[in-house]
């Protein structure tokens, strides 16, 4: 944790290329408490030979952005193919979260990611009428085969809330932007690659429901349609999904419908029935282990988590290939 910082949230981890010193960055929203004038977006990073993780410095400040805000939160960061860290952050002014924009930053140059204070505001994305607000991100980028990525982000603004699909190039430029379902209370979509062209999207249920909400693509995001919710439960939380190498669908969520108090793993091979395999934490009601974040690194499975809103933790796994 940044010195003097209390609460911590929403943290975001990142694989760094072949070569690079680092394994792993980590970026989160750190300061006295959440929405506090104070927070900041925290970053630190570990050592590809080591097994500690370097002191927490603040990557983005308010003062960074270049124009009034409120608070920040929600980083999610992409390495693009020139080795460039880009974060995409979420930000207020008047109002909540439901009054958000996403401001899209890069490194200011190649030395600058290992520096507090190191990127540079390439844009607010264009992304509503009304002054680009409501839009927010939260999961992690899926890389495309050009170089670019499709970025996942939600509309929340009251009823309705939408999940939505923003295309980038290779340059870190937005291309497009397409609604992910037809369906309501739908927020916090993570992508999930079935295939190059079959994509899922799950999200979090802000519904009475209380069930992983899922849709699809069949032709690499130029469509999407409504699928059934899968047969897990969420409590109007987070969640994170990842493909591993061998095609194994790794899901870290809140398998309960009330309460964050139960952060578990399960396993899938079609992204549609899922195993249980491990609790990652468990506490009593009304404690909290919630938004993961999910990365293969070094031949493993790596997890962060927010931990009771007070730090961020984060496990390894090993993983045994599931049989057919």
């Amino acid at each position: 944790m940044p010195e003097g910082a209390l609460s911590a949230h929403a943290c975001d981890l990142l694989v760094m290329p072949e070569g690079h010193p680092w394994s792993l960055m980590a970026f989160w929203f750190s300061g006295s408490r959440e929405a506090a004038p104070d927070i900041q977006i925290a970053s630190a990073h570990l050592a590809r030979s080591g097994e500690s993780w370097s002191p927490a410095y603040y990557a983005v400040g308010r003062q960074d952005l270049g124009f009034g805000s409120t608070r920040l939160g929600n980083p999610v960061s992409w390495l693009d193919d020139q080795g460039r860290v880009h974060l995409f952050v979420v930000t207020t002014g008047l109002g909540g979260w439901a009054a958000a924009r996403i401001v899209h930053l890069r490194q200011r140059d190649m030395q600058s990611i290992a520096q507090p204070h190191g990127f540079e505001v390439q844009q607010v994305l264009p992304l509503s009428w009304l002054w680009n607000y409501s839009h927010l991100v939260r999961s992690n980028p899926l890389p495309l085969s050009d170089g670019g990525m499709v970025l996942p982000a939600y509309f929340e603004m009251g009823h309705p809330s939408f999940p939505v699909a923003l295309r980038f190039d290779a340059d870190g430029n937005m291309r497009s932007i397409i609604r992910m379902a037809q369906s309501h209370q739908m927020i916090q979509p993570a992508l999930l690659p079935l295939s190059d062209t079959r994509w899922l999207a799950l999200a979090r249920d802000a519904s009475p429901q209380r069930r992983i909400h899922v849709s699809q693509t069949k032709d690499a995001g130029a469509h999407w349609q409504d699928a059934p919710n899968l047969d897990l439960p969420n409590p109007d939380s987070s969640l994170a999904a990842l493909r591993l190498p061998d095609g194994t669908l790794v899901l870290a969520h809140n398998n309960t419908s009330e309460g964050r108090h139960v952060l578990d793993l399960s396993t899938s091979l079609d992204g549609l029935h899922w195993q249980y395999v491990t609790t990652v934490a468990r506490g009593e009601i009304g404690t909290e282990y919630s938004y993961p974040s999910l990365e293969w690194v070094n031949e493993q499975l790596w997890l962060s988590y927010t931990d009771q809103r007070h730090q961020i933790a984060w496990q390894r796994f090993s993983v045994v290939a599931q049989k057919p």
